[in-house]
């Protein structure tokens, strides 16, 4: 009897949106497509990425840059994210494609983290050209590789950040607490939790769904195991989170 190939499994929608989500976050460039003011053609340019406390996409760009322009005049945009470089076959690796609305943002909190995340930005983010922005994002094209290919909602894609406003309001401190007083926790997260190699990663950003540490031009995402929206919970989860790395050294 001949041998009948059954095609693999896809994965749930709900596992396929936490890695769209988590690549997003790991993500420290990424291609905006604006519209050419000049020609209305796409015009896809490259940009350095973070994300607010949501997971939505904030970047900080010129006036004198011609994507800025593009914006000024038409809002809408797309902004691509991937890890294919180190694949020999780029189309097997994963990508996202989102797509919204861009404006500028002046919430202390996208200048906090972003700069986190791109400290060689500190020396022209307040040049009067420069300001951050936002993309207000309206769906997603997911591509985990041949076959898997998912549209995702705004919903699948950004956190609700309702009842966490003690949360965000002391993530500066949380943050600074973390690279400040444990560094050798930062570490084991990343190389316990999140297949990083040593050294001295820093705490980016916290928010309800994890965290984000970067080091040298790379990011890393560690997930709780449950949503937090207070300082108490989050102290918490850190804590089990070592612990929970600890124990998978030994």
């Amino acid at each position: 009897m001949a041998q009948v190939n059954k095609s693999p499994e896809l994965p749930a929608k709900s596992e396929v949106a936490a890695s769209a989500r988590a690549l997003v976050r790991r993500a420290l460039k990424g291609s905006l497509a604006t519209i050419d003011g000049r020609n209305g053609y796409p015009y896809a340019s490259l940009i350095t990425l973070a994300t607010d406390a949501s997971g939505a996409p904030t970047f900080l760009i010129s006036t004198l840059a011609r994507h800025t322009a593009n914006l000024a005049s038409d809002a809408r945009a797309s902004i691509m994210v991937d890890e294919t470089g180190a694949l020999a076959d780029p189309l097997q690796g994963a990508r996202v494609t989102l797509y919204g609305r861009a404006a500028p943002i002046a919430e202390e909190g996208v200048r906090r983290r972003f700069l986190a995340r791109h400290p060689e930005a500190a020396f022209y983010a307040d040049f009067p050209d420069f300001s951050f922005w936002r993309l207000a994002v309206e769906g997603a094209h997911y591509i985990g590789g041949f076959g898997r290919i998912f549209d995702l909602a705004p919903s699948e894609l950004l956190l609700p950040l309702e009842g966490a406003s003690a949360l965000l309001e002391a993530e500066p401190g949380i943050v600074a607490h973390m690279n400040e007083d444990h560094a050798d926790a930062i570490e084991l997260y990343a190389t316990a939790l999140a297949d990083a190699s040593p050294g001295q990663w820093r705490m980016a950003g916290i928010d309800p769904e994890g965290f984000d540490i970067v080091l040298d031009g790379s990011a890393r995402r560690v997930v709780f195991a449950e949503p937090v929206t207070t300082p108490t919970e989050a102290r918490t989860e850190l804590v089990r989170l070592a612990a929970e790395a600890r124990a998978g050294r030994q």
